[in-house]
């Protein structure tokens, strides 16, 4: 099983276009995706959302996301810097961002990667095609991988050291090889 039975499979989508909002939503329920699907309309709202802040601050009606949905030209606060809060932020790193814009520039890709976005995916002109590729996020981040429960969220992360052809994890106690 994919997602805890019991936790419902909540996509958070974080964009100023309103029309896009509605065309990935739409797209969601045509494809059959069973999500919870909510949105946000900046990056500072995405935070606020993400660690319960102002009237985001009950769990029951704002619930952590499985999977966000994230553009990248927003005002406030853009896509790239709030990528880089989430992944800087312990409680809610763990939570997979993909990253959904028009933009097909490579260098940007790259930079969405080296900052921890999950997937890059260029938001499809035609909504026959934002019918497929929500089809396939969904078989993917809903059926198929493995999330950690809120219990699991909070990990804390020592980046893996590569000596030679050993992998050393930095820990408490020193290093350890596995």
């Amino acid at each position: 099983m994919t997602k805890n039975a019991r936790d419902p499979f909540v996509v958070l989508m974080a964009d100023d276009d309103i029309d896009d909002v509605m065309l990935v939503r739409d797209a969601l329920k045509d494809c059959r995706c069973e999500a919870d699907f909510r949105y946000v309309e900046d990056g500072d709202e995405a935070m606020d959302y993400l660690i319960g802040r102002g009237r985001y601050q009950d769990p029951d009606l704002s619930p952590r996301p499985s999977l966000i949905l994230l553009d990248l030209n927003m005002p406030k606060k853009d896509g790239m810097q709030t990528l880089q809060e989430i992944r800087n932020n312990p409680k809610i790193r763990t939570i997979p961002v993909v990253v959904l814009t028009t933009s097909r520039d490579r260098d940007l890709m790259l930079r969405i990667y080296r900052l921890g976005g999950s997937a890059f995916i260029t938001k499809p002109a035609v909504y026959k095609d934002m019918i497929k590729t929500m089809e396939r996020l969904c078989a993917y981040w809903v059926k198929t991988v493995s999330l950690p429960d809120h219990s699991q969220a909070e990990i804390k992360y020592r980046k893996p050291v590569s000596r030679g052809s050993d992998l050393v994890r930095r820990s408490r106690g020193g290093a350890e090889r596995f």
